[in-house]
């Protein structure tokens, strides 16, 4: 059932697909607190999208199924992605994050309002490892935890092609790599800190796969951006070495 707690698990390990994987996860109800608040934001609404209808459920990864490159965030918003039902969309992060994707080369427009927006994703996918918004943009970490097998599987499907993941925020870096071991990488001992431009090189067990590049990135949040702690120029350098570490064509902003 899809409010039970092992939900999670048994939903996700028998996901074949990307999109199989998406459907089962937006059925979720695994975490009663997060239910709650997700259901009780989609009915009252926020004054200035009292006529959307929100989307008010776990909110699945976003871009293409055979992604090189991985971007993972921490939770959706409120009124963002819990409104709007796509990652990092109808939100300020968002509007950075996708911008500046624009920019290299890999989003077919700079700004993302609505699922039907046209917004396509070049080798990218979108991510997180809570799906659910969570009171005070914080999930527990039962939450995140209880959330774990989702992106695990994810990463999981993703391995044929993923060669570097961007984890946005220190929250989410420590989400993200219990759900890369059991996705079958090996982490590095000891485990990476945080930090914005930090990189780790993963291995799989299999001996076979590509290894994989984990990159830190401060988080896109309207905080981190109003306080200069993040910056588009630092943005745009960890996601265009993420991208070439992938193997994408970059496009890179002429100096001045």
């Amino acid at each position: 059932m899809s409010d039970s707690h092992d939900y999670p698990v048994s939903a996700a390990a028998g996901a074949g697909t990307p999109t199989e994987l998406d459907a089962r996860l937006v059925s979720c109800r695994a975490c009663p607190r997060l239910v709650a608040w997700r259901e009780e934001t989609a009915r009252t609404k926020r004054l200035a999208f009292r006529d959307w209808e929100y989307w008010g459920r776990p909110v699945p990864g976003f871009g293409p199924a055979n992604a090189p490159l991985v971007v993972s965030g921490l939770a959706p918003a409120a009124h963002g992605a819990n409104r709007t039902g796509r990652m990092f969309t109808g939100d300020q992060a968002g509007d950075l994050l996708f911008a500046t994707l624009h920019e290299l080369g890999l989003a077919s427009r700079a700004t993302a309002t609505h699922r039907g927006d046209g917004l396509e994703l070049h080798g990218v996918r979108v991510t997180a490892p809570v799906h659910c918004a969570p009171p005070a943009n914080l999930p527990t970490t039962a939450e995140r935890d209880t959330c774990r097998p989702w992106l695990a599987r994810e990463l999981e499907l993703l391995r044929p092609t993923a060669r570097a993941v961007v984890v946005l925020g220190g929250f989410g870096w420590q989400a993200v790599l219990p759900a890369l071991r059991e996705a079958g990488w090996d982490l590095p001992r000891p485990r990476p800190a945080f930090g914005h431009g930090v990189r780790a090189a993963l291995t799989h067990t299999d001996g076979v796969t590509a290894p994989l590049t984990l990159f830190g990135c401060y988080h896109v949040s309207r905080r981190n951006v109003q306080t200069g702690r993040l910056t588009p120029g630092m943005l745009r350098e960890v996601l265009a070495e993420a991208a070439h570490t992938a193997g994408l064509p970059v496009v890179r902003p002429e100096p001045g």
